[in-house]
């Protein structure tokens, strides 16, 4: 069983950024956020793999970047120029080939003037 512990959630104003992270409990092939608004399905904002393969939601391209540090098994989203529209819980996801899945707890972001 793996455990992720997140961080960094809380309030922001629009244009500002945050900086989300998620420590797994042992190493994971891919780290990933995803976010769940009221009332909206979950949806991927960005993962990445061990290799350091990315993979980005459009919404947030050139504003949000994730990154890891394999030897701390710690994965990091960076969140700039943040919207209205970004206010969310964010979950931190783990998957193991073939086919596991870990949740994180989730941390909420919101970003309002």
């Amino acid at each position: 069983q793996v455990q992720l512990v997140e961080s960094g959630g809380g309030l922001v104003q629009p244009g500002g950024s945050l900086r989300l992270s998620c420590a797994a409990s042992g190493p994971i092939f891919r780290l990933g956020w995803y976010r769940q608004a009221p009332g909206k399905e979950r949806e991927l904002v960005a993962d990445i793999t061990t290799f350091g393969s990315t993979n980005y939601a459009e919404s947030v391209k050139g504003r949000f970047v994730i990154s890891r540090d394999n030897a701390k098994n710690t994965m990091y989203l960076q969140m700039n120029s943040l919207k209205p529209e970004d206010t969310a819980v964010y979950y931190c996801n783990a998957y193991q080939p073939p086919g596991i899945n870990y949740w994180g707890k989730g941390t909420l972001v919101t970003v309002s003037s």
